[in-house]
């Protein structure tokens, strides 16, 4: 497992900093090759299915995480590359400023996903928690309530997978206790399964 590597990097290594931070990047991608493929297919079947049945993807986390799970909503709702496939039913829980500022400020900063599934979601939706240590207290109050209103729950984690690994129906742990690493992998994996997804509509 790669570890957190310091920021401290003198301006005559930039080059040498450079090769081994792609090393580890490569490195840690090559791990998600050798273990998560199964977690991937279930996790795509899972989404498919959903989707299948007229159901929504819900996507949420904070800072990179959030921006991943705007980045993969839009993969959905547009396209990657297939032309004429059916815009599919995917949010980003993370794109409302009026909805995360009152929520913050009304009910407190743990509540800014969890409401918004209360509000949005139905049996049978999937919700996808993005957190690389698993431990986001938003994230899984999101996923608490995703799974007693019965939502199908996936978690992207890091690290020893956190809180939320216990939590989430399928947990894809990416090998790393770099948070750049994760987040890398995180991107990835969900464009892999976004490809796959739109593949299976354009058919």
């Amino acid at each position: 497992m790669t570890s957190q590597k310091s920021s401290s990097v003198s301006p005559s290594s930039y080059a040498a900093a450079i090769e081994e931070r792609l090393t580890e990047s490569i490195r840690t991608k090559e791990r998600v090759r050798a273990g998560l493929i199964p977690v991937m297919e279930q996790a795509t079947r899972l989404m498919i299915e959903a989707l299948e049945q007229g159901s929504k993807i819900f996507f949420f986390g904070n800072g990179g995480s959030a921006a991943d799970s705007q980045h993969l909503a839009a993969e959905l709702v547009g396209k990657m590359f297939i032309e004429g496939r059916r815009a599919l039913p995917a949010i980003a829980l993370t794109t409302d400023s009026s909805n995360l500022t009152a929520l913050g400020n009304d009910f407190g900063f743990e509540t800014v996903f969890s409401r918004q599934i209360e509000a949005l979601g139905k049996p049978g939706d999937v919700a996808i928690g993005i957190t690389t240590s698993g431990q986001s207290p938003n994230v899984l109050a999101a996923v608490t309530t995703a799974r007693k209103m019965g939502l199908k729950t996936i978690g992207f984690i890091g690290k020893d997978g956190g809180k939320l690994k216990g939590l989430v129906d399928i947990a894809i742990i990416v090998p790393s206790d770099s948070t750049q690493r994760i987040q890398e992998s995180h991107i990835t994996i969900g464009q892999i399964i976004c490809e796959l997804i739109e593949a299976h509509f354009a058919r």
